[in-house]
Formats: structure tokens, sequence, C-alpha cells
């Protein structure tokens, strides 16, 4: 029997050690992406002290810290700043199809889509989280009032993330068929697109099963504040 994980059970790790290679940093087993471009980090299967340190020494004293995915019990030093159940689905039958609408998004968008962001709190998007892959919006009297993209990207694989739609365009659909924009996209290079949200999103689980996507697994959202002060500092530094 192959005991290969699938790529989807860490999906950063394998993202950053395929696709994305170029966003990793490297502490040790450590991996994340590059602050700018998301807070995605990926994590061993089970952290010894040496771990710890390395974390620490990455983020920096007193850094918040994503742990997603992680389910066990930070060391002394370590606060957790917050904690939800979250989930992961894959397409299983999406109805994916273009938007005649739905116009791609450069770097020049970046700022109306941090304010998009800023107003509907779809998850981080930062201002390199573009680079990720494709970003669709559509635009109503020029504004931008929703938008979609691409971000993990393991092999085989792309997540459909930052699914967000201004209050006052909410209603008509928009984050579906982005959905499916984004959607036909990843299929048309031969992947299979998956997400995440959180565990008691009910509206939006309902949304994506609705469209063809089931629940692969069961996750979880961590965070966590690094200690003030770095135990063997010098030696930790980041180079």
């Amino acid at each position: 029997m192959s005991t290969t994980a699938h790529p989807l059970d860490s999906p950063a790790l394998a993202a950053l050690t395929g696709p994305h290679a170029h966003f990793a940093e490297w502490r040790g087993r450590i991996v994340r992406y590059q602050v700018d471009v998301t807070p995605w980090l990926a994590l061993p299967a089970e952290l010894d002290d040496r771990d710890w340190a390395d974390l620490a020494a990455l983020a920096g004293p007193g850094a918040d810290v994503p742990l997603l995915g992680f389910q066990g019990r930070v060391p002394d030093g370590w606060e957790i700043t917050f904690h939800a159940e979250g989930v992961q689905l894959v397409d299983d039958g999406v109805a994916a199809a273009p938007d005649p609408e739905a116009v791609e998004l450069g770097p020049a968008d970046v700022p109306e889509m941090l304010d998009l962001v800023e107003r509907t709190r779809p998850g981080p998007f930062l201002p390199r989280t573009i680079e990720l892959g494709t970003y669709l919006g559509i635009r109503r009297g020029g504004a931008l009032v929703a938008m979609a993209g691409e971000r993990l990207h393991p092999p085989g694989w792309t997540e459909i993330s930052a699914v967000c739609t201004d209050p006052a365009a909410r209603g008509e659909g928009l984050a579906t068929r982005l959905i499916l924009a984004v959607a036909h996209g990843v299929r048309a290079r031969g992947e299979t697109p998956f997400l995440h949200t959180a565990a008691d999103n009910t509206n939006a689980i309902r949304l994506y099963e609705s469209l063809g996507f089931r629940l692969r697994r069961t996750t979880a959202f961590m965070g966590a504040r690094a200690p003030e002060r770095l135990s063997g500092e010098r030696e930790l530094a980041v180079p």
C-alpha cells in the first residue's frame, strides 16, 4: 500500500515544494510563503522543540503566526490568539464556465482589491497575493464589486480563494459566477479546483455543495503569538 500523502493533506507544503517553490522561505523544517504574498505556512506532521524555535525565529519575536491545519498544543511561551474549525472541499462535478462580465485583474487593480477585501473580510489578501494565480473581478460603474481568484497551488490542484462581493451588489449571484469562472480556468489547465472555508459558515458550504463541490476533510484554522524573547536568540536569527 502506498504511504504517499495526498497533496491536499498539506496543501501549502505541496505548493511550496512544487509550483510555488519560488515563494518559499525555509527555516529548518518550517516553510512559509513570503510575508507579503500570503500568511500560509507548512509545518511538519509532529513539531519538536527545534521546529518551534525555527518557527519563532522565522516569524520574529511577538509575531502572530497562522498555524493552519495544526490541532496540537503550543509550547510554553506561545499564546493561542484564535482557533476555528474549517473544512476543505474539492471539485466533484462543478459546472465550471467562463463569465462574459468577468475581467482579469492585475497589479494596477490591487489597491481596489485590498479595499474590497477590507470591507468584506473573505480572508487574508496581501499586496502580492495576486502573484499566486489568476484573479477575476466584476465591475459596476467602473468600481470593483466582486472578485475571486487562485491561491494555493499543489501539483494538479488550485485553491479558489478571496471570494467576496461588495454589500451593495449582493444577491445578484456574482460570487457564484466568479467561482465557476475561476474553476473554468483551473480546469482548462488540467487541474482540479478546491477551497477552504470555516466549518460554521453553513451558507457558504451549502452554496459550494450546490455548485458541485464535496467535503473532503475537516481542518483547523489556528493562530498563535510567538514568544517576545527567543531562547538562543543569536543562534536563531534569520539570515
